[in-house]
């Protein structure tokens, strides 16, 4: 049985999906103004992981993620750059899939946009008045958080403190315009010809952020979804407000299960422009030629801790997936010379490891307990490729099985040396070229050439093996 973490209730609990053998999922995306940052991305990979998982136990998922492509951050970016913003959310809607796509996150079932639901975003809130849990103040349309019994049980917060809090933060006309300073607005109206709007029966205006992520989880998914994910910044007052204007709806539960991902410090510190350590995934795709390492530091991770990224981090991160790349290249050199059978022993290994993977996963995605036992199988794969004999039956099912854990994680194609440059690649199959036909001069001459790209190259029994230097 799968336990999740229920950020509701702080407990873990036996995950029972609403309807047997399929998952209803839905992670808050970013806000398409910018290329996204660091933190975005290990929300978008902790999610990816979740749902890899599900899967591998046969569950079918239904992944519905948003894009907010109409904010304030966009409208002001647009202004700055004498675009309009549809030019700006196109662009980082592009960049969104250009930078995710490298780092194998596999695409949403469903990716919506706020200007997609438009309509539907006012016929919600259409409901919400009608029901009496909303009302129009100067074309702006705000939620009666107070009416709604519990709001703030997610974030585990007191009332009066995020009354007080909300009511610091408000201006001397926001609050003339609202009922209650903790009121949140489901629909802002346009103060500007020049801002992107909409008509609606409150005159012209566009959404408040929190509501589009409520529209899209009833129109792609259901009243009632299994799960909702996102960043535990997203607790309050997002989700929080989710909740309320959900539920005030449809008079259902809205989410059977919260999840929440945790921060990315950068160099042991909270990442903020001011700083100076704020870090898109753009930039570190430019800079570092190994996206899956990228991908490893953050998906092996577990998803409700905190993580910190550095230089050192990364390179630690790019070792431990090296090993693991190494070990399975090499056993698959082996093949080979693989003898028909089967080694039981090894066998019965494999299998307590697969169980002791999937033990750690259904404990809340425990992931870095699930890569310890991957480790162990790379123990026994690095012991296989220097016995003299080997079973091909067993090889088999031991480099499926670590292929398989590992594409979990998103890590896949272990055969594949893509951590390799180009040059690198084409020298190690020259040097093999050269071993095989006995060119020996050729092949030390080779060997030193990788050498100086910091490639070790090492021949053995079974055949030449490299690593990094």
């Amino acid at each position: 049985m799968i336990h999740v973490y229920n950020t509701l209730t702080r407990e873990k609990e036996i995950f029972k999906p609403i309807t047997p053998g399929k998952i209803n999922m839905y992670v808050c995306g970013p806000t398409i103004y910018n290329y996204i940052h660091i933190g975005n991305a290990r929300s978008a990979i902790a999610f990816d992981v979740v749902r890899r998982y599900f899967e591998y136990r046969g569950y079918d998922v239904n992944y519905v993620s948003n894009f907010t492509d109409v904010d304030d951050k966009i409208i002001k970016r647009a202004r700055e750059q004498g675009v309009d913003e549809m030019t700006i959310a196109n662009r980082y809607a592009d960049a969104f899939h250009q930078d995710t796509l490298p780092l194998n996150i596999k695409p949403a079932t469903v990716r919506s946009r706020a200007t997609d639901v438009i309509p539907d975003i006012i016929l919600f809130v259409g409901d919400l008045i009608k029901k009496g849990y909303a009302y129009e103040s100067e074309g702006d349309v705000y939620f009666r958080a107070k009416r709604f019994k519990g709001y703030g049980i997610l974030a585990h917060q007191d009332l009066a403190e995020m009354e007080a809090n909300a009511a610091g933060r408000l201006d001397d006309i926001e609050l003339t315009r609202k009922e209650d300073p903790i009121d949140f607005a489901v629909w802002k109206a346009s103060h500007s010809k020049d801002e992107i709007s909409w008509q609606s029966p409150w005159g012209k205006g566009r959404p408040g952020w929190h509501i589009e992520c409520s529209v899209m989880a009833q129109k792609y998914l259901a009243d009632t979804i299994d799960i909702h994910g996102g960043g535990i910044d997203l607790a309050f007052p997002h989700h929080t407000n989710e909740i309320a204007q959900s539920e005030a709806r449809t008079g259902k539960t809205f989410v059977n299960y919260w999840m929440h991902n945790g921060f990315v410090n950068v160099n042991d510190e909270k990442m903020s422009k001011s700083l100076g350590n704020f870090t898109t995934v753009h930039d570190m795709l430019a800079n570092y030629d190994d996206p899956m390492a990228i991908r490893y530091l953050l998906s092996t991770t577990q998803y409700r801790r905190s993580i910190n990224y550095s230089d050192d981090t990364l390179e630690q991160a790019r070792v431990a997936l090296d090993r693991i790349r190494t070990a399975y290249r090499n056993l698959s050199f082996r093949m080979e010379t693989a003898v028909n059978g089967r080694d039981q022993a090894v066998d019965r290994v494999i299998e307590e490891r697969i169980s002791d993977f999937e033990a750690a996963m259904d404990d809340d995605f425990n992931t870095p307990n699930a890569l310890a036992s991957i480790f162990e199988l790379v123990t026994i794969a690095n012991t296989l490729a220097e016995s003299q004999q080997i079973y091909l039956e067993t090889t088999q099912h031991l480099l499926h099985t670590i292929a398989k854990l590992m594409s979990v994680f998103g890590i896949e194609n272990l055969s594949v040396a893509s951590n390799l440059t180009k040059e690198q690649d084409e020298l190690l199959k020259l040097r093999h070229l050269a071993r095989e036909t006995r060119d020996f001069e050729a092949s030390d001459r080779l060997r030193q050439n990788l050498h100086q790209l910091g490639i070790v190259v090492e021949d053995t029994p079974q055949g030449q093996r490299w690593h990094r230097d």
